[in-house]
């Protein structure tokens, strides 16, 4: 009996202490990074305390991840609160060196390959920017998005433009892979890194209700290429706008293109095609 009864004691502190465990077990880098992105993509500023935890939880996991993401989302509030959006023109004083870089965002094209009148007016902003600044180079930016015409792609359509409107061949740069803002900016830094490692600054070119979405992507992919936070080789440094009759992109929108951007593409469809589920995450407390 006192055999039995000392090894149903034994028993019992073993799965105490698998319990334990279990409670203690930290989660993943990419759990919390979701929480806290579309924490902040929901409510907003109302959520700052329960990122200031997330974080905190961040680095127990990883110092590193926990820095950079603190840095993406001080961008991600500035961008949307503080960003001075400059129309037709960037700021003044920008080097006239191939240091620096416009990068026009796409717009999808027609069904026949054409670009629509949107798309226009942001390239026609984008040849003031190239003749203030000769020395510049320009990337335009975005993949296939013509129904009909399999050949197409934005940014082949809007190379050709500004080169038919006399920006010469050597300064425009052809990204034409992308289908989202968040592959604009991986894939523009993929071409720059392999090829234009001499850009370090960049101007986003786009309609005005874009910008600040363009602002945070690719500031938040220099954040996570640096070595560490804060040591980025590109930085964004001034932006020029169409001003557009109509548009606008949330701040959920933008979540699922930061967690895009980290790498979890089934999360951020789920977000743009408005079928994630935020009751699945811990409510704010």
């Amino acid at each position: 009996m006192k055999k039995t009864f000392t090894l149903l004691l034994i028993m019992s502190l073993l799965l105490l202490c698998i319990g334990c465990g279990r409670q203690a077990e930290k989660r993943s880098v990419r759990e919390i990074i979701e929480e806290m992105v579309v924490d902040y993509g929901s409510y907003g500023d109302e959520a700052n305390e329960h990122i200031c935890a997330l974080l905190k939880e961040l680095g127990t996991v990883d110092k590193n991840a926990a820095a950079r993401w603190e840095s993406i989302m001080a961008l991600w509030k500035s961008s949307n609160e503080a960003l001075t959006v400059n129309y037709d023109a960037p700021a003044d004083g920008l080097p006239d060196t191939d240091e620096l870089c416009f990068v026009v965002l796409g717009f999808q094209l027609a069904p026949d390959g054409s670009m629509r009148d949107e798309l226009i007016q942001r390239l026609s902003v984008a040849l003031r920017c190239a003749e203030r600044y000769p020395n510049a180079l320009i990337v335009c930016t975005g993949g296939g998005t013509a129904s009909e015409d399999p050949t197409a792609t934005e940014a082949g359509r809007m190379a050709a433009w500004l080169i038919e409107n006399g920006i010469t061949a050597e300064r425009v740069i052809a990204e034409d892979k992308s289908l989202t803002t968040a592959q604009n900016a991986i894939y523009t830094f993929d071409i720059l890194e392999s090829r234009y490692p001499r850009v370090k600054e960049l101007v986003i070119v786009s309609s005005d209700y874009h910008i600040a979405t363009g602002n945070l992507l690719f500031g938040a992919e220099a954040i996570l290429r640096a070595e560490k936070a804060g040591a980025e080789t590109v930085k964004v440094v001034s932006n020029a706008a169409w001003k557009a009759p109509s548009g606008t992109l949330s701040t959920m929108f933008q979540a699922g293109a930061l967690i895009e951007l980290s790498g979890d593409t089934d999360t951020a469809f789920a977000i743009y095609y408005d079928t994630y589920d935020i009751h699945e995450l811990p409510p704010l407390k």
